[in-house]
């Protein structure tokens, strides 16, 4: 059987070929990638005879799925599978299996990240250092005492959590499902529009579907407080990026902290965010830490083993 990477994991090729032995030793056959591919006319050349593909986030269109006759199994070494599509897989039966949860810990810190930044103006600070300047006008706020709003108590959502609660914050929350846990530490849940409206820092954790593409327009941005930020470390289609930058620009609302984007980076220089008042912005590097490479490595090859051996975990779609 032919498993095949159509992009690098972000792991040392001794590490890889340490986690691709079982898949070895049963007489499978690895085609790792040293580098990202781009171009589709060759991630279908690459594609065409797999009986496996690895993936992490790149885009991975029906075409390409279709030109692979033989592909059976999709590992996608990621937690969202927006990228790929999905209904081309359920038509021909392939499994399709995500990493969820490999990047838990590192998203929920850079959200604190990016609210730090906001909130103390640390770019502004840093920038004000190396110009020779003094600290005036660069006056913070604390996040003690204020009220946090999750959108999404999954897993990252719950580690938000409890993070602002060891930060002294209240805590709201908006979700599909009530999490006996996030109620546990003391989050409240309530509609959407009340936690817009509550909140000091609007953080966002939730997958990209339907249900929530453009979640946050620009009728609910406009519920936010003058003094509030939003932190979006989730799927950039969740946000109105055109509504966002516009109420920053008017000092409708303090602050964003943005880790995605509608596409992924490098963005074009008329991306509305890039000229948004008060906005720290990073290039969709909250799952990047070596830990959590390390973590997701492991969970798709896992998720290949177990699958050859009829016990399929971490389905998305297929058996």
């Amino acid at each position: 059987m032919r498993v095949v990477m159509l992009e690098p994991l972000g792991v040392s090729e001794d590490k890889l070929m340490s986690l691709a032995r079982p898949l070895l030793g049963r007489g499978h056959r690895l085609e790792p990638c040293k580098d990202r591919i781009e171009s589709e006319e060759e991630r279908i050349e690459r594609a065409s005879g797999a009986d496996v593909l690895i993936i992490a986030n790149s885009p991975l269109p029906a075409r390409v799925i279709r030109s692979a006759p033989n592909l059976k199994m999709i590992s996608v070494a990621f937690t969202g599978v927006d990228h790929v599509d999905i209904g081309a897989c359920s038509e021909r039966g392939i499994v399709v299996c995500n990493a969820r949860g490999y990047s838990t810990h590192s998203v929920a810190e850079l959200t604190f990240g990016l609210i730090f930044s906001v909130l103390r103006k640390i770019t502004a600070c840093d920038a004000a250092a190396r110009e020779g300047r003094t600290g005036e006008g660069l006056v913070g706020f604390e996040l003690y005492g204020k009220t946090v709003g999750i959108v999404g108590t999954g897993a990252i959502g719950l580690r938000v959590a409890e993070l602002a609660k060891a930060f002294g914050c209240r805590l709201l929350g908006y979700s599909r499902t009530r999490r006996k846990e996030a109620l546990e530490m003391g989050l409240k849940y309530v509609s959407l529009e009340e936690l817009m409206s509550e909140s000091d820092v609007l953080c966002l954790h939730v997958p990209l579907t339907e249900e929530t593409r453009l979640l946050i327009n620009k009728e609910r941005i406009a519920l936010m407080k003058p003094s509030a930020v939003l932190i979006n470390a989730a799927r950039g289609g969740v946000v109105d990026s055109h509504a966002l930058a516009e109420a920053l620009n008017e000092g409708r609302i303090a602050g964003a902290g943005i880790d995605v984007f509608e596409a992924e980076p490098p963005l074009p220089q008329d991306h509305p965010l890039l000229h948004a008042r008060n906005t720290v912005l990073t290039p969709h590097v909250a799952f990047a830490t070596a830990e959590s490479l390390l973590r997701r490595a492991d969970i798709a090859f896992g998720n290949i083993i177990a699958w050859l051996d009829g016990k399929p975990r971490n389905l998305i779609t297929g058996q």
